[in-house]
């Protein structure tokens, strides 16, 4: 993982942190870029070959909400967003997460959790999946992280993609929100068990655009399970 010398992109207007953030992220050998602006972060960003964003939510100029509606208009890029801020009511953490963020660190915050936060990201990203993963009428690409149901073509995000994929290893069984936790976020990271509903959300909502939307069932007090018979295009 650490061969990959593209720079992780720091987004933060206070100095100290940013440079605690730098120092910590090149202690644990990464390269990085600090920006201080949302503006420039877009700037940046447009000109691409970054690996990841550590992205404080509070910016003067473009904030951070639209600094990373940026990034999520552009799905090919996939790139692993933590968000980090001072705002840490729950309210304030899922409509974060669902912007797109693929986790949420609360300031104050110990940089050692924020290292260990983003490498867990950074694995996440470059895991080896299956080339395609079929079902009835809908089948996934993890090359390209799409879903094809009946030649209607969605692109997920990472979290999405991985959260389909083990609901659709095993069609019909329900999955705890603590299994998806584990299994999808990893056992090393800590997150809400909340944070699943609000990716599942996100996920019925691409696949809506397939027609698909239903395909994802909530099993009320147990969890999720993968129906592909609703899987019609």
């Amino acid at each position: 993982m650490l061969d990959d010398t593209r720079p992780v992109l720091v987004v933060e207007d206070d100095a100290p942190i940013a440079r605690l953030i730098q120092l910590h992220l090149e202690a644990a050998g990464l390269n990085t870029k600090c920006c201080a602006n949302g503006d420039e972060a877009i700037r940046l960003l447009q000109e691409g070959g970054y690996r990841a964003v550590v992205l404080d939510r509070m910016l003067p100029g473009s904030g951070g909400m639209r600094v990373l509606r940026f990034i999520r208009r552009n799905p090919e890029e996939m790139l692993p967003v933590l968000m980090v801020t001072a705002l840490g009511q729950t309210a304030d953490r899922v409509q974060g997460l669902n912007e797109g963020a693929d986790d949420y660190l609360a300031k104050p915050f110990e940089p050692e959790e924020l290292v260990a936060r983003l490498m867990a990201l950074l694995r996440r990203s470059v895991a080896k999946t299956e080339a395609a993963l079929t079902h009835g009428a809908i089948s996934l690409d993890s090359d390209t992280y799409t879903v094809n149901v009946n030649g209607h073509v969605a692109t997920l995000r990472p979290l999405e993609y991985r959260l389909l994929q083990a609901l659709m290893k095993k069609p019909g069984k329900t999955r705890s929100r603590d299994y998806l936790l584990d299994h999808v976020w990893g056992q090393d990271t800590y997150v809400e068990p909340r944070t699943v509903d609000v990716t599942v959300k996100r996920l019925r909502k691409a696949l809506e655009k397939c027609g698909s939307g239903d395909c994802v069932q909530t099993i009320r007090g147990m969890g999720y399970r993968f129906n592909g018979d609703e899987a019609v295009g």
